[in-house]
């Protein structure tokens, strides 16, 4: 009997063996999570990053952070993604340059929180919980252990002169050596530290794949110049250091994202570099302005960024935003047709002020066709020098403002919330004219004229501004506007 049953148990270890042999291979899958840090505080709020990490076995191609935050408390602005709310629930889905996360790797988002210090909550990302799920293999139907799956590989880090896509830097060395070797569609990445230097970008990005220069916010550039024989006209000049914290020259189609700039003469300069995108830059403490779209930087955009405390050297040019230049710099600066065309340049959603020191930003003349939407303006230590007394001047023409807060308390010099201006020029543009005000709150404090103060009436019969009733202003000392409104 014993020898008769061989044979069948034979027969059944085999047909166990077969069994094991034909379970469905584990299919590669990326496994994300997403860990929540605070990078900064204060009294009613507090800065924040979420940094989604793979530890599956293959890449991902976009993530989804949702979570809910408790009632009062408020996301105020956010960068390297795309938010939408409900409610207290919030949603940030990928930007289109950090969607793919490397098998071992990571990509980050940031925001601020305003009306409270309390933490996200029943946070999911790609619908999985932040901290992650683990998929039980398949139980084998034998006692026998299976050989162990080899682990994979880890993603090398690439040098700074690697010409991979994703350079990643770490001192200031690699970071200028990766400016300098920048090509279409490579991504320099910066780890969280101090930068100290010039930092200066010429390589052009294109249009079907830009060059992208992103970190942390606590990745901070820092300018400790200037230093050396400066020319006649601000151009990169050997044994020169402008002193600005990072200058794109000749640098069309970039993306700059997250990190900060600070203690600079300027914050982050373009010259003829256009279709440059801004996303979540802090700027701050520079001697002059934060940000400046020159030599026709046009068709860019500065979102979802924070700019305070510029002008603490000449509190008369310490505007938050700079758009163009003014005519009488155009012998410099006016590289088309002898005039400085940043034109179309977005500024949504970002936070101007407070102590910025002149305009939260000045659109100069010759410059049309903006888009100034979504901003919140802080007047606090707006200095009254060089008749730096409001939160916009507009020079340029046919620019939209919309859906804009501007609030002012002292300290500080304010006599009215926007202000139009009708320099001449050569050649002659309808500077101040055709402008449109929608939709913008505004609260002067006690102290402002009015919300928008239209300079001249006459000198743009062609090209009227046009101010909507749908504007509201409280503590005005004359009211919304001194133009007819329209409804």
């Amino acid at each position: 009997m014993r020898r008769s049953l061989l044979p069948a148990l034979v027969t059944a270890a085999l047909a166990v063996g077969a069994g094991l042999t034909t379970l469905p291979a584990h299919a590669a899958a990326p496994r994300l999570t997403a860990a929540f840090a605070k990078t900064s505080s204060w009294n009613s709020g507090y800065g924040a990053q979420f940094t989604i990490a793979n530890s599956g076995d293959a890449a991902a191609t976009g993530w989804k952070v949702e979570f809910d935050l408790p009632a009062g408390t408020t996301v105020s602005n956010s960068w390297n993604s795309t938010r939408s709310q409900t409610g207290q629930h919030y949603t940030f889905v990928n930007a289109g340059f950090n969607g793919t996360v490397a098998v071992g790797a990571t990509q980050s988002f940031g925001f601020n929180v305003g009306g409270g210090l309390g933490e996200p909550l029943n946070c999911t990302v790609n619908g999985q919980s932040c901290q992650g799920t683990s998929t039980p293999s398949p139980s084998p139907s034998s006692t026998s252990s299976p050989s162990p799956s080899p682990s994979p590989s880890p993603t090398p880090t690439p040098s700074p002169t690697s010409t991979g896509p994703v350079v990643e830097v770490s001192t200031a060395a690699q970071l200028t050596a990766a400016l300098a070797a920048a090509a279409p569609g490579r991504t320099v990445r910066l780890a969280p530290g101090e930068y100290h230097g010039a930092f200066l970008a010429q390589r052009p990005g294109t249009a079907a794949a830009p060059i992208t220069l992103t970190g942390p916010r606590t990745a901070v550039l820092v300018n400790d110049g200037p230093a050396g024989d400066a020319p006649d006209c601000p151009v990169p000049t050997a044994g020169w250091d402008p002193g600005y914290g990072l200058w794109l020259y000749g640098a069309p189609y970039w993306n700059l994202s997250g990190f900060t700039v600070k203690d600079a003469k300027k914050g982050v300069v373009l010259d003829a570099s256009p279709h440059v995108t801004i996303d979540g830059l802090y700027v701050h403490h520079t001697e002059d302005e934060g940000v400046h779209f020159r030599r026709s930087s046009a068709d860019g955009a500065i979102r979802n960024s924070v700019v305070e405390y510029t002008g603490l050297v000449q509190p008369g040019y310490g505007e938050g935003v700079y758009l163009g230049s003014a005519g009488s710099n155009w012998g410099c600066h006016g590289n088309t047709d002898g005039v400085d065309r940043s034109d179309r340049v977005l500024v949504e959603n970002n936070r101007i002020g407070p102590y910025v020191a002149a305009e939260a930003i000045d659109v100069k003349e010759g410059t049309s066709g903006g888009v100034i939407r979504g901003n919140t303006f802080d007047g606090r230590g707006v200095s009254g020098q060089n008749s730096a007394d409001s939160w916009l001047d507009v020079k340029g023409f046919d620019y939209l403002i919309e859906g804009n807060t501007g609030t002012f308390a002292a300290p500080g010099t304010f006599a009215n919330g926007y202000e139009t201006h009708n320099p001449a020029t050569t050649p002659a543009f309808p500077n101040g004219c055709g402008n449109t005000w929608r939709d913008n709150r505004s609260d002067l404090g006690g102290v402002g004229g009015y919300a928008i103060k239209i300079t001249s009436v006459s000198a743009c019969t062609a090209k009227p501004n046009r101010v909507y009733a749908s504007n509201t202003v409280t503590n005005a000392v004359s009211g919304l506007t001194n133009v007819p409104v329209t409804p």
